[in-house]
């Protein structure tokens, strides 16, 4: 049995950050792998400057290559329309029967689950691993979930740096004409910039 890590977002384009956050939940929650899940359209909000999935995934790709603790997975991306995490992890569960799922979301998110689309099936068909943050600590994460049966006995918390590096933040330089090396891995830069991505000017610097 592997015990698979899932960290879900529009990654538009995936930066440090999000490779902080998936080495610290392999590390800290001993995980076997964690996989990048990039959304194909979320539910609740539309993707800024939009460069379409297959791109998203491409620079995922590039993001993780070369390190096996982490991978991608396109559960989301290859599913038109809106997607639910609820959906994804049955999805999941069905292809991969045996393994052990664990959500990793923020504390933000998870603050919110109560609002998601059948909660009580999501911590039914994997942890939640919690990454701490500023302004979101157990107690309060916690007390969000108390009506949620079985939540509570589901989420992991972990620690991890804090780093404040955001996707829009990149997507601003990369308009600017300002560089984004070391911001994100040196291929996404590479890429954004060869694919003129997010309005990047002819010529721009990775």
């Amino acid at each position: 049995m592997a015990r698979i890590g899932l960290l879900g977002g529009t990654f538009n384009p995936p930066h440090v950050g999000h490779l902080v956050c998936a080495q610290e939940a392999w590390f800290r929650l001993g995980l076997d792998r964690v996989l990048l899940l990039p959304v194909h359209t979320p539910p609740h909000k539309e993707i800024a400057d939009e460069p379409r999935v297959e791109h998203r995934v491409a620079l995922c790709e590039l993001a993780v290559a070369g390190d096996e603790r982490l991978g991608v997975t396109r559960a989301e991306a290859d599913v038109s329309g809106p997607s639910y995490t609820v959906d994804t992890l049955r999805r999941l569960n069905d292809e991969c029967t045996g393994d052990q799922l664990t959500f990793i979301v923020g504390g933000d998110m998870a603050s919110s689950l109560p609002t998601w689309r059948e909660p009580e099936a999501v911590v039914a068909l994997a942890e939640l691993a919690v990454a701490e943050r500023l302004g979101h600590g157990r107690e309060a994460i916690l007390e969000q979930l108390r009506g949620i049966p079985g939540a509570a006995a589901r989420v992991r918390f972990f620690d991890m740096p804090r780093i404040d590096v955001s996707s829009t933040l990149i997507r601003a330089r990369v308009a600017a004409g300002e560089p984004v090396r070391y911001l994100v891995p040196e291929a996404v830069a590479d890429y954004i910039a060869r694919e003129r991505l997010y309005g990047a000017p002819e010529g721009a610097v990775a």
